[in-house]
């Protein structure tokens, strides 16, 4: 089978950095599904796993981690799916990725892929999903409701960041679900254009002083944080602009955060990796693939939009090199998405 994998961290203007590849076909068994791939989204963890992480010797790694595909085979365990299904996912960091043409994946972090939206579209939203329901509901314990309903809470959420790709499903999935006023930070013209387009109630600029802008709205005091990137550089503020037991999460690396400002307030802090499941057997690890599910019907409902920014075209090397150099500028908007061998 076609497939992009490295042998060395290298940088990705180096053409060694992915390449093209071929490799045996794997076999289904036990929970597992054989997927035929037929698009797939580009993610920040997939640099940094590039960047970070050697490929064992001899071998290529194979990276990626959100695909649309077409199960094919099952194993003998599986139950879920049926050769002939379409599915969505983002799969288990420590197996291999979706940057191939098949790959298996156990069915309990699989969903149905939404039927509105195309094969790329759809590629675009698992990974972000998880992460985005799962510091929302399950870390910042941010209360449900129908996506029909019009009820206000007095939550006031923060986003930061919202314009990425975790963002731009965060915010929605925060108006469709929840009560709560969302502020989103957005620093372009067309990043504020965006967030604004998927339900923001109102925009901040992060590259100005936050607590000054965030007071001069009216609206309360931030109850809480969802902080997608540079958590280090706003962390201070964060612990300054919340309400008493509020709430901070978190998805990225900062280096270093003095936990011991969130005493005061008795603040809570909490840190989100969706692959938390997948990698310790958890188990409850078909909640993943009940949320996909959900978001899903979101999607077909009308209640959720794509949030594929742009398309490369084809899975290849080459392709995969200028997709993660667009992510690694930061200047990305909504997601990378990529389609067929």
């Amino acid at each position: 089978m076609k497939a992009i994998g490295y042998t060395q961290s290298l940088p990705i203007t180096d053409a060694a950095s992915l390449v093209d590849i071929e490799l045996p076909q794997p076999i289904a068994t036990g929970h597992d599904i054989l997927v035929k791939i037929k698009a797939i989204a580009v993610n920040p963890v997939d640099y940094k796993i590039r960047q970070n992480v050697a490929a064992e010797e001899g071998q290529h790694k194979v990276i990626g981690w959100d695909a649309v595909g077409e199960v094919i085979a099952t194993g003998e365990a599986a139950t879920l799916f049926a050769p002939g299904d379409t599915v969505f996912y983002a799969g288990d960091l420590t197996r291999q990725g979706s940057n191939a043409e098949f790959q298996l994946v156990d069915e309990r972090i699989v969903g149905r892929k939404p039927k509105s939206l195309s094969d790329a579209e759809a590629a675009a939203l698992p990974l972000t999903s998880i992460t985005a329901w799962e510091l929302l509901f399950e870390h910042l314990g941010l209360q449900q409701q129908a996506p029909e309903s019009n009820d206000k809470s007095n939550d006031i959420l923060l986003v930061v960041g919202a314009a990425g790709g975790v963002g731009s499903i965060l915010v929605q999935l925060a108006k469709t679900l929840t009560g709560a006023t969302v502020i989103a930070t957005a620093s372009r013209e067309s990043s504020q254009a965006w967030v604004k387009t998927l339900g923001a109630d109102h925009v901040v600029d992060h590259t100005k002083d936050l607590a000054p802008q965030i007071e001069a709205l009216g609206i309360g005091q931030v109850t809480h944080v969802a902080s997608l990137n540079s958590t280090e550089a706003y962390f201070e503020t964060y612990t300054q602009i919340l309400a008493p037991f509020g709430k901070i999460g978190l998805i990225d690396d900062p280096k270093n955060i003095d936990a011991s400002k969130i005493k005061l307030k008795s603040l809570s802090l909490h840190w989100e990796f969706m692959f938390a499941r997948s990698m310790f057997g958890a188990a409850d690890m078909d909640e993943q693939g009940k949320l996909l599910t959900r978001i899903s019907d979101l999607v077909d409902r009308g209640f959720i939009q794509t949030t594929a920014g742009k398309n490369l075209g084809t899975i290849n090397a080459a392709n995969l090199r200028d997709a993660h150099a667009e992510l690694e500028s930061g200047k990305s908007i909504g997601k990378i998405v990529l389609e067929s061998f």
